[in-house]
């Protein structure tokens, strides 16, 4: 039987690319999940046995975190998988699109993690993966400011909850994907016009020749729910990109 039988695991952003691929995972490995997401369409579209539960959330709204999370009770493994990826530089991002990517990177996350951690605290166990990238305080990528600034502050976040709760039973990591397939990838490799140049061009900086999958990022979160001796790191999957 799995290590993760009878879990309870809360994933944001369920419904597309990285955290479908996690939910689907996790759902496999015999966790009892609950599937969020903004779009209830989205989250319809998943493909999972009857231990996965869906409901709609939007994570910029604290109320209605508060009460999705009444409603689960007991979470022992949260992915804080909800996100954004602007382009642009410096120059280019406006208080708004600061605060935006603040709101949905960072707050948001911290809002989940307010919702779980009493329960976590309780029992003296909880395990909280982050989506924060290679773009971030790991490296420099042009034409992504807002992106890898508040990137760089999830790893600030998760290494402050690791280091707070360490001796409390709770565990904290990051996770810093290089390029993963995605439905947010295509959106932006169409926005730049002529897509197969742009794909060539994703593909070409990948040392490993290839874009990652999401099903290899779920793999590394399902990972990290079973490692109970690693919290406050920065794991890398990014195809050897920050080599």
């Amino acid at each position: 039987m799995s290590a993760l039988a009878g879990q309870i695991v809360v994933i944001t952003a369920a419904g597309q690319g990285i955290g479908r691929a996690t939910a689907e995972a996790f759902d496999r490995a015999g966790a009892s999940v609950w599937a969020t997401d903004i779009s209830e369409d989205a989250l319809a579209a998943i493909e999972a046995g009857p231990n996965l539960q869906r409901r709609r959330l939007d994570v910029l709204d604290a109320a209605a975190v508060a009460a999705v999370f009444a409603e689960i009770g007991r979470v022992d493994v949260l992915f804080n998988c909800a996100g954004i990826v602007q382009s642009g530089t410096v120059l280019d991002a406006s208080e708004a699109d600061l605060d935006f990517a603040y709101d949905l990177n960072v707050k948001a996350m911290v809002r989940t993690i307010k919702a779980a951690l009493p329960g976590m605290l309780e029992r003296k166990s909880g395990c909280i993966v982050n989506m924060a990238s290679v773009a971030s305080s790991l490296k420099g990528v042009p034409n992504r400011f807002a992106y890898g600034v508040t990137k760089a502050a999830v790893l600030g976040l998760t290494k402050s909850i690791a280091a707070d709760y360490v001796a409390h039973g709770i565990r904290c990591n990051a996770i810093c994907p290089g390029t993963v397939e995605s439905p947010s990838l295509q959106q932006r490799l169409s926005a730049q016009g002529d897509y197969e140049a742009t794909r060539a061009a994703f593909v070409a900086r990948q040392p490993i020749g290839r874009i990652g999958t999401p099903q290899e990022i779920a793999d590394l979160v399902v990972y990290l729910a079973g490692a109970t001796y690693t919290t406050g790191q920065a794991h890398i999957i990014d195809g050897g990109w920050t080599i």
